[in-house]
C-alpha cells in the first residue's frame, strides 16, 4: 500500500509540475510578446525621432503648457491634416444654421476627378453633409473634401482655400496657408506642428456637439463598409481622433487627441517614415507626456472663437440621393464636453525651436483676416510668429502668371507597413542639341510647375508632372533654379528645352488638362 500510495504521490506531484510549468510557460510566452511590443514601439519611436523630416508637439489642453516639442515652428507640409480646417469649417457652418447634417452636397466634375482615397461618387451627384463629415474623418475622402469646401466656397475651391487661411490666422494659425480643401499636393500650402495642435484643441473647444465624429471607427456608404484610418482610436486609451495624413513630400502626419482621468493633452506628428513609426512615436509622446498634464483648468476658453465665415454657400435644389446612399450606418461616440482653460496669467517659457524655414511664393498671395496681437504670454495662444504675407489678389489673365501647384499625387491607404515610395529623378543636364545651359538652365522657352523650398522636392514634382504630361514634354528636360525670398533659398520646377513658344504653351495646355497649374515663359 505504501508503494502505491508513493506512486500516486509522485504521480499527482508530476501532473501538478507538469500543470505549473505549463502556466510558466505560458506566462512567459505573454510576458516576451509584451517586451517584443514595447522594445519594437521603442526602437520605431526613436527612428522616428531621429527621422530629418520629424516635427512633433504635444500641448496641455487644459492650460496651453506646451510639455514637448521639436521642430514645432517648422514649415511643413500638411497633407490630408487639411481637412481639419475643412471639417472646422463645415462644423462653423451647421451651428451658424447655414447648412444642415442632411444638406445636398453637389460633386462637380472637379471633386469628382480628385486623387483617392475617394468615395468614388461621379460628377452631378451628390451626398448628405452627414456623409461628408464621416467620410473625411474616416476614409479620409479627398473628393467629399473638395466637394464641400466648393458648397461652402460659393460654388469654388480657390475662394474657400482663402477663408480656410483666414480662418487659421484668425485662430492664431499665423504660419499656415491653405490652398486646397483636402490636402492633396501643393507647394504653397504648409503649416507647422504648433499650428496644428491648435487646430486640434479649437476643434474639440468650440465644437463639442460636433466632436465625436473624429471617434467613429466604421461607418455604411451604400454597399461599403468605411474603417477609419486611424488606428490609435480604440486601441490606445483616451484618444478620442483627430485626423491622419500622408503625401510623399509631407510624409506620415497625425494629431491626436486623448482624455483620460481629468488630464487632456492633444500630440501633434509631422513628417513620419511610416504608419507604424508614427503611430509608434504618438503612443511613446501620450506615454510620456500624459502625465506630466494638468488635471485643473480654469473658465475661459484656450483658443478664442474667430468670427464665423462669410456665407458663401451655393447649394442645389434638395436631390433625392441614391438608394445606396440613403442609410448610413455609423459607430459616433458620444460628443465630447468642451475643455476649458485659463491664459490670462500664463508665462511660460518657449520651448520649441525658433523657424528655421520660411516658405513664401513671390508671385502670387493668398488673402488673410488679420487679427489683434493676444494678451496671454501662453507659448501656445500668443507665440511670436513672422508677420504673415500682405494680401494681394490677382485677376489672371491669359499667360499670366499662375500660383504654382504640384501635380496632383496618389494617395494610398494608411494600411500595414505603408512606406513612402521612392522617385527616380530624371537629370538636369540639358541637351546642347535643344537648347545652351546658363545659370539658370536651359535658354529659350521654359514651363514652370511650381516652386519648393527644397531641389529634391522640386525634383519630385517634376518627375510627377512629367509622368502626366505625355509626349507634350518627352524631349523637354527637368530642371531647377535656386533663388533668395525674403532670406530663404527656394527652387523652382521647371522644363526647359522647347523650340518655340507655341512648344511650351502646347505642353502647359497638356499639363492643365491633367490636373496641373503651370505658365510657359521665355528663359
Amino acid at each position: 500500500m505504501q508503494a502505491k500510495s508513493g506512486i500516486v504521490s509522485r504521480s499527482v506531484s508530476s501532473v501538478s509540475s507538469s500543470r505549473s510549468g505549463s502556466f510558466f510557460a505560458r506566462l512567459l510566452a505573454i510576458l516576451s510578446v509584451a517586451v517584443t511590443i514595447v522594445m519594437v514601439d521603442s526602437v520605431n519611436a526613436d527612428a522616428e525621432a531621429a527621422n530629418p523630416k520629424y516635427a512633433g508637439i504635444v500641448v496641455d489642453a487644459k492650460t496651453g503648457n506646451v510639455l514637448y516639442s521639436e521642430n514645432a515652428d517648422r514649415l511643413q507640409y500638411p497633407a490630408s491634416l487639411t481637412k481639419m480646417m475643412t471639417l472646422y469649417m463645415t462644423f462653423e457652418a451647421l451651428e451658424q444654421g447655414r447648412i444642415r447634417l442632411d444638406t445636398p452636397v453637389p460633386f462637380s466634375a472637379h471633386a469628382a476627378a480628385q486623387a483617392p482615397t475617394k468615395l468614388g461618387v461621379r460628377a452631378g451627384g451628390t451626398i448628405t453633409v452627414e456623409q461628408g463629415i464621416l467620410g473625411l474623418v474616416t476614409l479620409s475622402a479627398n473628393d467629399a473634401a473638395t466637394a464641400l469646401g466648393e458648397m461652402l466656397g460659393g460654388g469654388s475651391e480657390d475662394r474657400f482655400a482663402q477663408l480656410m487661411t483666414a480662418k487659421a490666422h484668425a485662430l492664431g494659425m499665423t504660419r499656415t496657408t491653405y490652398r486646397n480643401a483636402n490636402g492633396l499636393p501643393n507647394t504653397a500650402q504648409m503649416t507647422t506642428a504648433r499650428d496644428q495642435a491648435r487646430l486640434g484643441i479649437a476643434l474639440r473647444q468650440h465644437f463639442p456637439q460636433y466632436y465625436g465624429y473624429f471617434s467613429t471607427r466604421a461607418f455604411k456608404f451604400g454597399s461599403r463598409t468605411i474603417r477609419s484610418h486611424n488606428r490609435l482610436v480604440g486601441s490606445v486609451r483616451g484618444v478620442d481622433g483627430i485626423k491622419t495624413g500622408y503625401t510623399r513630400a509631407a510624409g506620415f502626419n497625425l494629431v491626436s487627441s486623448v482624455q483620460v482621468d481629468g488630464k487632456s493633452i492633444v500630440g501633434v506628428v509631422l513628417g513620419g517614415a511610416s504608419t507604424p513609426a508614427r503611430d509608434a512615436q504618438m503612443r511613446n509622446l501620450i506615454a510620456s507626456y500624459l502625465p506630466k498634464a494638468s488635471s485643473r483648468g480654469g473658465s475661459s476658453a484656450l483658443i478664442a472663437q474667430a468670427a464665423p465665415a462669410p456665407a458663401m454657400i451655393e447649394t442645389p435644389a434638395p436631390v433625392q440621393p441614391k438608394k445606396a446612399q440613403q442609410q448610413v450606418a455609423k459607430t459616433i461616440t458620444a460628443a465630447q464636453p468642451p475643455v476649458s482653460a485659463a491664459v490670462a496669467d500664463l508665462s511660460l517659457p518657449h520651448k520649441g525651436p525658433l523657424p528655421d524655414a520660411r516658405y513664401q511664393v513671390a508671385e502670387t498671395e493668398v488673402a488673410y483676416a488679420e487679427t489683434a496681437a493676444p494678451k496671454s504670454d501662453n507659448p501656445l495662444v500668443a507665440q511670436p510668429m513672422p508677420a504673415p504675407t500682405k494680401v494681394k489678389t490677382m485677376a489672371f489673365k491669359q499667360q499670366a502668371v499662375a500660383v504654382p501647384t504640384a501635380a496632383p499625387a496618389y494617395m494610398p491607404p494608411e494600411q500595414g507597413d505603408t512606406s513612402v515610395d521612392n522617385v527616380t529623378t530624371a537629370s538636369t543636364t540639358p541637351s546642347p542639341t535643344r537648347a545652351a545651359s546658363t545659370s539658370n538652365g536651359p535658354t529659350g522657352w521654359v514651363v514652370q510647375v511650381g516652386v519648393s523650398p527644397n531641389r529634391q522636392m522640386a525634383m519630385d514634382l517634376l518627375e510627377s508632372a512629367k509622368s502626366k504630361g505625355g509626349k507634350a514634354l518627352a524631349s523637354a528636360k527637368p530642371f531647377t533654379v535656386a533663388y533668395a525670398a525674403g532670406g530663404d533659398q527656394l527652387y523652382r520646377a521647371r522644363f526647359g528645352g522647347f523650340d518655340d513658344q507655341r512648344d511650351a504653351v502646347n505642353a502647359c495646355k497638356a499639363l492643365k488638362k491633367a490636373g496641373i497649374k503651370c505658365w510657359a515663359a521665355a528663359q
